[in-house]
């Protein structure tokens, strides 16, 4: 193809080729140049070099007073120049340079006095004349506020730097070993690989017909997406330095070697939490047995002898026939009371499944049913009003697991200080839309030094007879794992209080 460098060329409909032709010189710089009336826009004008070739081209197509917008993609000099006296010539109070916000205070320096059009001020986009541009950031490719401009209608993009290079023997349209004349210039003037294929995965997205780039040559439709994949796999910037290449694969191979290490120790740790919740449960059932036996010792031991006075009774033949009707109806009533006493305890153990909304006033009443016989044998008083309308979202028996396990500590901590009008204090109330249960005695607190460490695990300031040390840091996972809430310890007047926070839902 025969083309006249000394006249502009017509690329898309409307947009020109404003450049100068430099013999023997490689670096090929293209200025461009789209008609639109009197709002024209002038892109990347270029430097001084080429100053009188541009102006007298857009005079030949338009005229300087018709460009109301000069485009700016980066700040260099072989790209804006001539900037200063391309303002001279045309001359218009309106005139704007189009750029991003990170550019303007270095193209101030070439003394420019027009107005900026700040692409990030605008929505990254102009609508002039019937005309609209979009525009895409490719920060650091090579400036930090560099940019490329999509022309819709036509399918353009001028992409300053990006598609540039560096040609001993130029052609106006790329050939099909472009690749290897871009290739230099991409390796020294893009600062990594990752930094560019950012830039080339926003380009690709767009519809594109012909890319226009300020440096060597114009690219057609069908050339357009192998040269983007060969782009996509060349090492550039920093990792054409041997030096870095070989520090980054020697980190690269660390981080690795510490990702297995962290995953390992992760699935170890896993499996550490699956050892104490199994311990924990193992002591808390074994302190609810111990309740089973208590609440079983008094039913047993009256239908024991309700059992022996029917005995003694039928062999004298004196046993009469209410008589029978009524020991064992009090036997059946025994024998129920111990049939939920089992059904309280299997449900406790057993784990739900998937997450319910419950009330937790309910929840508190049936801990007590279950904690009553030791709480009872300790003299301790349940200071609680029960009222409905407080519920929350989360796994039910596991929360009643954390407030039995609360009440539990509690009940040890009384006794062990021997504490007279033992009492223990539960409140519930709705707050920020959470609803918040308290749990206090009157044991006399905390001591402040074991306060940050309540929640740990195997810490405990009981005799190792009287626990594990995992009740609180198993009710904590519980609560703020599993259900999302807050298990909080504070030191009121006269003891320490427990506050789970959970979220409110609706019933």
């Amino acid at each position: 193809m025969n083309l006249d460098f000394t006249q502009a060329i017509e690329i898309a409909k409307n947009i020109y080729w404003v450049g100068m032709y430099l013999e023997n010189d490689p670096f090929q710089c293209h200025p461009y140049f789209i008609e639109n009336g009197n709002e024209s826009i002038l892109v990347d004008p270029g430097s001084m070099l080429e100053f009188d070739a541009v102006v007298k081209k857009i005079n030949a197509i338009s005229s300087m007073s018709a460009v109301k917008y000069i485009i700016l993609h980066h700040q260099d000099p072989d790209l804006a120049a001539s900037v200063p006296e391309m303002e001279k010539l045309i001359d218009r109070d309106d005139l704007q340079i189009i750029t991003h916000s990170r550019m303007v205070p270095l193209v101030k320096h070439y003394m420019i006095k027009s107005d900026y059009y700040e692409i990030d001020k605008h929505q990254y986009k102009l609508d002039s004349n019937g005309l609209h541009l979009k525009f895409l950031t490719t920060p650091y490719c090579h400036s930090p506020g560099a940019f490329v401009t999509y022309e819709p209608s036509t399918k353009t993009l001028f992409s300053g730097d990006i598609f540039g290079g560096i040609e001993e023997s130029w052609e106006f349209y790329a050939g099909d070993n472009y690749f290897e004349k871009a290739k230099q210039f991409h390796a020294e003037y893009m600062p990594s690989r990752d930094i560019f294929n950012y830039a080339l995965s926003k380009i690709e997205t767009l519809d594109i017909n012909l890319i226009a780039p300020q440096h060597g040559s114009i690219i057609e439709k069908e050339r357009i997406t192998p040269l983007i994949t060969q782009m996509k796999a060349l090492e550039c910037g920093l990792y054409i330095e041997e030096g870095y290449r070989n520090e980054l694969i020697d980190t690269i191979e660390a981080l690795k070697e510490k990702d297995l290490a962290l995953l390992a120790s992760l699935s170890e740790l896993k499996e550490k939490e699956e050892l104490l919740f199994q311990k924990a449960k193992m002591a808390d059932m074994g302190e609810m047995i111990g309740n089973i036996a208590h609440q079983w010792r008094q039913p047993l031991a009256v239908n024991n002898t309700l059992i022996s006075i029917l005995k003694e009774k039928n062999e004298r033949e004196t046993l009469q026939a209410d008589e029978l009707s009524q020991k064992l109806k009090e036997m059946e009533n025994s024998i129920q009371y111990m049939s939920r006493t089992i059904d309280d305890f299997m449900h406790f153990y057993h784990p739900n499944k998937e997450k319910i909304t419950f009330s937790v006033s309910r929840v508190i009443e049936h801990a007590l049913e279950i904690t009553h016989p030791m709480l009872n044998k300790a003299n301790i008083e349940i200071r609680f009003k029960s009222s409905d309308g407080f519920y929350v979202h989360g796994y039910m028996n596991e929360y009643m697991q954390v407030l039995i396990s609360i009440l539990t500590n509690a009940k040890d901590t009384l006794l062990y200080k021997e504490v007279k009008d033992a009492y223990i204090q539960i409140d519930l109330h709705e707050k920020d839309n959470n609803i918040v249960l308290k749990i206090s005695d009157n044991a006399g607190g905390i001591n402040e030094e074991h306060m940050h460490r309540i929640f740990d695990p195997y810490f405990t300031t009981k005799h190792k007879s009287m626990g594990t040390g995992l009740g609180l840091y198993i009710s904590k996972m519980i609560i703020e794992k599993n259900m999302n809430g807050i298990l909080s310890v504070e030191n009121s007047k006269e003891g320490a209080t427990f506050s789970i926070t959970m979220e409110k839902a609706n019933e």
